[in-house]
């Protein structure tokens, strides 16, 4: 059975905490956390399906991590405002990793949940980019649009955190898989805090496999669910995001789920 660390580490590398166990580990770390301070999560193999909860206030998610380790920064200042306050707070931390059972591998679920997704995260999947983020902002970060978090009738801070595209025609957000799942629905939630905010008439997804799908939103502060053709696919990409003709030059993503299943191991 594959080893899986956790630590704790300070802004000079040194290590405040760890624990290494078989196949789940479970780390208490007493003590507040400090800028420059990164929880790292390492297993012995690549490319394994885990469940792991870094912090109490945010909950658990499902994770492939494709490299031998995943480095997450503890956010501080302005990188705090798209968590929850309660999230890497106080003296006392319960962190938790576990390999997936194979229920939790196989079962059709939104293949594009990652509550633990940053920008330099390039081995723990889902992985959400943008070629915009407005005025750089986490509140407005391409990583909120698949965090889990639904709540849109307002917008900055969190429980109100979205992907913001600045205005921008052109602006597409891109989520990775960092492998095939075998996907058959997607489910667009906008944000709705009307009548500051605008919303997008049309949008198209593209695959990696080279198919596209066009789709037609409506104003809603509901989940809006596209149905489509079944495809294997590495990633998508929402794109050409056709703006209505209200006054408001801010349409945003609240949400971007993908539903779907693990590709077969045989492919």
């Amino acid at each position: 059975m594959d080893r899986i660390t956790l630590e704790v580490l300070d802004s000079d590398g040194t290590v405040k905490a760890a624990v290494t166990d078989d196949g789940q580990v479970q780390l208490v770390y007493s003590g507040n956390y400090q800028p420059g301070d990164e929880i790292v999560l390492k297993s012995e193999s690549k490319n394994v399906y885990l469940i792991m909860q870094l912090d109490d206030a945010i909950g658990p998610a499902f994770i492939y991590l494709k490299e031998h380790e995943f480095r997450f920064p503890v956010p501080f200042g302005e990188k705090k405002f798209s968590y929850s306050p309660k999230a890497f707070s106080g003296e006392l931390h319960a962190l938790n990793a576990r390999l997936a059972a194979e229920d939790e591998i196989n079962a059709y679920k939104n293949v594009a949940l990652n509550a633990y997704d940053h920008h330099d995260n390039h081995s723990c999947f889902p992985h959400a980019s943008a070629n915009v983020e407005t005025r750089g902002e986490s509140v407005f970060a391409a990583r909120n649009a698949i965090n889990g978090n639904s709540m849109n009738y307002s917008h900055g801070k969190w429980p109100f955190e979205s992907w913001g595209i600045n205005q921008r025609k052109d602006a597409e957000i891109t989520v990775h898989f960092g492998r095939t799942v075998d996907i058959d629905k997607v489910a667009i939630t906008i944000r709705a805090d009307f009548p500051h905010d605008n919303y997008w008439e049309r949008v198209t997804l593209v695959f990696s496999d080279g198919s596209q799908h066009v789709a037609d939103l409506v104003k809603t502060d509901r989940k809006q669910i596209i149905v489509l053709e079944p495809r294997k696919v590495e990633w998508v990409t929402l794109k050409d995001l056709v703006q209505s003709n209200e006054p408001s030059p801010f349409p945003a993503l609240s949400q971007f789920e993908v539903f779907g299943r693990e590709a077969a191991k045989s492919e």
